[in-house]
């Protein structure tokens, strides 16, 4: 599935984590209008602990929004949410449907990507119909238990070279900030996921200036 958008990933990939934006007392919409604002054009939702009511609310939302500043939202886990809110694409962990499965349910155009943590894992993923292959954590996280350890800069670029001979870009996460967001990217990755930092001050002004410096 290598469509277009994915072989063109915008450097920088926002995360509107509904449950960091609860502990910082902002909206997950709110959130993501900002980031929208900021120029961002590829937003993933990610809401653990919601109820698919009010996810799904959150993604028709959300989608529409992002149809009008001409960026893609990407649902995180759910391919039904995904499915139903006519998201962009859908992201799935190691411990998610498989990406053949998920494909059964938002079909083949939307765009896929899927979490790896080692190298047998990213050597599985770009096999698979996926569009995207992300890598971490890159650096230490509190944001999200992924019951891996750190993978350094140095993973960043064996998993991106791996990922490259197959067609696709990587996404690298895990502890991403603005002061070693562009070491991630000279590191082979085609995009950087960022989450909490982007919640420091003013988000619309905080992607502005990744984006500033991603350049």
């Amino acid at each position: 599935m290598r469509n277009n958008l994915a072989l063109s990933l915008p450097k920088l990939y926002v995360i509107v984590d509904a449950d960091l934006c609860a502990r910082e007392g902002r909206t997950p919409l709110d959130v993501a209008r900002a980031f929208l604002s900021g120029g961002a054009q590829l937003i993933q939702l990610r809401c653990k602990s919601w109820g698919s009511a009010a996810f799904l609310d959150l993604a028709n939302a959300v989608v529409e929004e992002a149809n009008r500043a001409g960026a893609a939202v990407i649902v995180n886990d759910r391919a039904d949410i995904a499915a139903l809110s006519h998201a962009h694409g859908l992201h799935v962990g190691q411990d998610d449907l498989t990406p053949l499965d998920a494909r059964s349910v938002i079909g083949d155009e939307p765009l896929l990507g899927l979490s790896t943590h080692t190298r047998e894992q990213w050597e599985a993923a770009v096999k698979e119909p996926v569009c995207y292959v992300a890598i971490g954590p890159v650096f230490g996280t509190g944001t999200k238990d992924t019951g891996y350890t750190a993978v350094g800069l140095e993973t960043v670029g064996h998993a991106s070279r791996a990922a490259l001979q197959a067609g696709l870009p990587t996404v690298a996460i895990g502890g991403i900030t603005f002061e070693n967001a562009v070491s991630v990217i000279d590191a082979g990755a085609t995009s950087v996921a960022v989450i909490s930092d982007l919640l420091k001050g003013d988000p619309e002004a905080r992607v502005h200036a990744f984006l500033r410096i991603l350049q």
